[in-house]
């Protein structure tokens, strides 16, 4: 089986192109433009959109990318969004940087568990299940669900639910199929409603 897990919002590696050195300072001025949807501090007060906060610069940066790249071909190639493809048609590889550096430097706001999901949640979460074919989340995510920054594999703890939800479905129906290798993608066609409903609300509060 291949060592795989689940990820969000953003749930890819990195590619062989080099990426920019991010400045922190310019990124705050330039994500006025962010602050409806991801909040001033890029913790998202909605929560059908993303944290940013606290996320791993290198993978942030790498989704901007993917959004543009999605916007240059038509769709064939990248991340498919309307709303953030028209937010970064005119970003330059030095803006996204500087964007990621911003958001990641930033604290992301700390969510919680529900008791309810805490035991169906740690047993897939942890263990996966290996009768379905699913691998435990922590090979990729940890168990703490922090990601690393080195392989491209992004923070999930303390991300809205809502959003976590979101993106397995995206994975699950292929509408988003960004992922590195397609890992998300083939291990979201094996989750049921109720694997996603309790891994979003569990991973939430994995901090």
């Amino acid at each position: 089986m291949k060592n795989i897990a689940l990820a969000l919002v953003a749930m890819i590696g990195f590619s062989g192109a080099a990426l920019a050195q991010g400045d922190a300072a310019a990124g705050e001025t330039k994500s006025a433009t962010c602050v409806a949807c991801h909040g001033a501090d890029g913790n998202s007060p909605t929560d059908m959109y993303p944290k940013l906060a606290g996320q791993h610069p290198k993978y942030l940066e790498k989704q901007l990318k993917e959004f543009k790249l999605a916007m240059e071909t038509g769709g064939e190639k990248g991340r498919n969004n309307a709303i953030m493809g028209g937010m970064v048609a005119g970003l330059t590889e030095q803006d996204m940087a500087d964007l990621a550096a911003y958001y990641g430097g930033k604290s992301m706001s700390p969510a919680t568990t529900p008791e309810e999901v805490v035991e169906a949640g740690q047993k897939l979460y942890m263990g996966g299940d290996a009768a379905r074919g699913i691998p435990a989340c922590t090979a990729c995510h940890g168990p703490r669900g922090e990601g690393t920054e080195l392989s491209g594999f992004p923070k999930i703890s303390s991300q809205h639910p809502a959003y976590i939800k979101s993106q397995l479905e995206l994975f699950r129906s292929g509408e988003r199929n960004n992922d590195m290798n397609g890992m998300m993608g083939d291990i979201a066609k094996k989750l049921t409603d109720e694997d996603i409903a309790i891994l979003s609300k569990y991973i939430s509060g994995l901090h």
